[in-house]
């Protein structure tokens, strides 16, 4: 009986310690959820101040340009370029295309390249709560805040953040930055050719260059050309351009 009764009160410490330690990490989590539904409220209405990936840049040395711009000082055929070029069913789907999504898991299955499946939404989630990187938890929490932006903003409101704060190489953030730096004009002045250009190299802004434009960036520019006209042509740009 002494022996039980000393085993007893050894374990009594242990239980109260991983009690505390469950309800620390309950009240952590509570905190987490409400403060990734307050800063996406927020950002609803208020231009994000900057991005984790801003960040990095500059801390690597780099001169950040990030000047806010609304939609509606922003051409319309860069948001159809970038419908083409990154997320063509962006109006039909609620944050993720599960058709894109099959496709590139399919194409993994198989050996072959991978194709990317992140849609507009993500990409904004990411590029304005998150950080670059890979991993399973971090593609956890972007699903997680690519549905709060998909449940708190318009398509139109995620379109304005998602062209102000892309990354356009150089230091340049958002359509604004990259229009005046590539073209010496205002982002709501860019032709379509130049919207192509821009959107051209949005996958790898600091690889691929627009000025000037090398044999791939041309070749792309001109095939989002065409898909341009199908996106305006089909209405796939409807959400943001009414």
């Amino acid at each position: 009986m002494a022996q039980k009764t000393r085993r007893k009160k050894k374990a009594t410490p242990l239980s109260r310690r991983l009690a505390r330690a469950a309800r620390v990490a309950g009240w952590a989590g509570l905190f987490a959820l409400l403060g990734s539904l307050l800063w996406a409220a927020a950002y609803r209405v208020a231009p994000p101040p900057g991005t984790f990936v801003m960040l990095e840049r500059k801390l690597s040395g780099d001169r950040i340009v990030h000047p806010w711009t609304p939609l509606e000082e922003i051409s319309p055929h860069l948001v159809l370029a970038v419908i083409a070029a990154e997320d063509s069913r962006f109006c039909l789907h609620q944050g993720f295309d599960l058709d894109a999504i099959g496709t590139a898991l399919e194409e993994a299955r198989d050996g072959r390249r991978r194709r990317g499946a992140s849609t507009i939404s993500q990409q904004t989630a990411k590029n304005a709560f998150l950080w670059n990187g890979g991993g399973w938890p971090r593609k956890a929490v972007e699903a997680w805040f690519t549905a709060l932006v998909e449940t708190f903003w318009t398509k139109r409101r995620i379109m304005e953040v998602y062209l102000n704060v892309a990354e356009w190489g150089d230091g340049l953030f958002g359509a604004e930055a990259a229009a005046q730096a590539r073209f010496g004009k205002r982002a709501k002045d860019l032709t379509p050719r130049e919207a192509a250009l821009l959107a051209a190299v949005l996958p790898s802004p600091n690889k691929w260059r627009v000025d000037p434009p090398g044999p791939y960036v041309r070749a792309r520019a001109a095939m989002l050309r065409k898909r341009m006209e199908i996106v305006r042509r089909d209405g796939l740009a409807a959400c943001v351009l009414g």
